[in-house]
């Protein structure tokens, strides 16, 4: 008879040590998880470094075991930022994973909804790990290797999540569109003149960053991205810290051209970016404790850029300022950005993600396009009864 379950905070260094060193144990023999570099994995759990603990978050780690035997590792959280911009009086949870294993799976959700409750809050949502601006929801469709900056996790997960008391808060979508796809879909004649009819009507220009004054541009792109979100299900502002830390994240694949900005009349309406799916890379490299880094980071080199074997990138960042949303800004740059990478020698595949679905107007304009939805994560959520 296997042990009872038991859920307790992390506190020691080897609790800690256990709690990173999970994913490595659970995903070992899954061919379509990613592993990240142990660096920004670090980086992202130390409540010292990582921006949204620095500066506005709460909460704890927890992990779920049976005897001496991690099952489990879960984070309840509160993001004040959240609750002040959509006067929500929420918490989260995060960082789930978890065997295929019920009792453990509830454990752990409830002892997360405990700690939220605990502290006088209505509900709990998630996953999410740890903002809108990192890994959100459990995949419940499309189960493949994930693309840079996504979660992946078993199909088992929603069962679990939903098994725990948890409904459906909201879907965000991925869309995928091959090379071979665009062409068959005619994607580039049939709207390029849609686009520059568009363009003209409404006084749109187009341009790729300046490469030669990137520090502006980032700058641009900063004030472009909290205005163009503000009014989406579930954002938060980012902080002057937390943007630098996105640039900084993203400049590590940044490829300049594949980024655009759009002008309406002089007055920058919108952005959007694409990068190179440096997941691919990870996925042969395969990073994991006890590997020095400096290796990791050699062999990553080589796949890179010496034998590249990337083929497909996403498109993870888009915004248009609301007063452009329905001057056809949006899919002016979808456009642009599509043909960039279709235009691309070595980028064969393209993922376009997440969208929210209740962002009609963005899915219509990726299914336009000839996209195919092909992944859904979902955002759960659990309300407490007075």
């Amino acid at each position: 008879m296997s042990a009872p379950v038991a859920v307790r905070p992390v506190e020691s260094r080897q609790d800690f040590r256990a709690f990173f060193e999970f994913p490595w144990t659970l995903y070992r023999d899954d061919p379509n998880w990613v592993p990240p570099l142990l660096s920004m994995r670090r980086d992202l759990l130390d409540k010292r470094k990582n921006p949204a603990w620095a500066e506005y978050m709460e909460g704890e780690y927890f992990a779920a075991w049976r005897g001496d035997q991690i099952v489990g590792t879960i984070v309840a959280f509160i993001n004040h930022r959240h609750n002040q911009f959509h006067q929500e009086h929420i918490g989260w949870f995060g960082m789930f994973e978890v065997y295929d294993d019920q009792e453990a799976a509830s454990a752990l959700l409830d002892t997360a909804a405990d700690w939220v409750r605990a502290r006088g809050y209505d509900a709990i949502r998630g996953p999410q790990t740890f903002t809108t601006h990192e890994d959100c929801g459990i995949l419940v469709d499309g189960f493949v290797r994930p693309v840079l900056l996504m979660p992946y996790n078993f199909p088992y997960y929603g069962r679990l999540v939903e098994g725990a008391g948890f409904v459906k808060a909201q879907d965000l979508y991925s869309f995928y569109l091959s090379r071979q796809g665009a062409l068959e879909h005619k994607t580039g004649d049939r709207l390029a003149r849609l686009t520059q009819a568009v363009m003209k009507r409404n006084k749109i220009t187009v341009r790729q960053i300046d490469r030669r004054n990137l520090k502006a541009e980032f700058q641009l792109f900063k004030d472009i991205y909290n205005a163009a979100w503000d009014r989406n299900w579930g954002f938060v502002p980012m902080t002057p810290r937390e943007l630098d830390a996105l640039v900084h994240s993203l400049g590590q694949f940044f490829d300049p051209d594949l980024a655009f900005f759009a002008e309406v009349e002089g007055d920058p309406a919108g952005f959007i970016l694409a990068i190179p799916d440096f997941n691919q890379v990870l996925h042969r490299v395969y990073p994991r404790p006890g590997v020095p880094e400096w290796w990791s980071l050699l062999r990553a080199l080589w796949y890179w850029k010496v034998r590249p074997v990337i083929d497909t990138a996403r498109i993870p960042l888009m915004g248009v300022k609301e007063p452009y949303r329905k001057t056809g800004v949006a899919a002016v740059l979808y456009y642009y950005v599509l043909e960039a990478l279709m235009s691309t020698p070595h980028i064969l595949h393209s993922d376009s993600g997440w969208i929210l679905e209740s962002n009609e107007n963005m899915v219509s304009i990726a299914l336009s396009f000839g996209s195919t939805i092909y992944k859904t994560h979902r955002i759960y959520e659990k309300r407490f009864q007075r």
